[in-house]
């Protein structure tokens, strides 16, 4: 399921339910439907951008690594295709972030679900 995030500050972003959940629930958002007030988009900034410095001071966990590797033969053998690379979370949450900025900036109110 999609969840596409809207303000009229910036393009609309879209991402992956259980993506957005992890952003929502920092946030203290619901995931199916909510809104992120003007008065609410500095703190909201404060927030994943510690996030997004976080995950970017830790590395993939072995368990991600085992995961992308799990899809792999013992003989390295990828069936033609490129090694996958894991997303990072502050690759995932830089469009929204960049969303809240505009929203910040112009005063305006971020939306999904609606």
């Amino acid at each position: 399921m999609l969840i596409t995030f809207k303000s009229k500050a910036a393009a609309e972003v879209t991402m992956y339910k259980e993506h957005a959940r992890r952003i929502l629930d920092m946030l203290n958002k619901d995931v199916e439907r909510g809104v992120i007030m003007p008065s609410e988009t500095a703190h909201a900034i404060q927030l994943l951008e510690a996030a997004m410095a976080e995950s970017r001071a830790h590395p993939v966990s072995e368990e991600v690594l085992h995961d992308v590797d799990a899809h792999h033969n013992e003989h390295g053998d990828d069936n033609d295709h490129e090694h996958p690379e894991p997303v990072k979370f502050s690759a995932r949450i830089y469009p929204l972030l960049e969303m809240l900025h505009a929203a910040h900036k112009m005063q305006r109110e971020v939306m999904w679900g609606v």
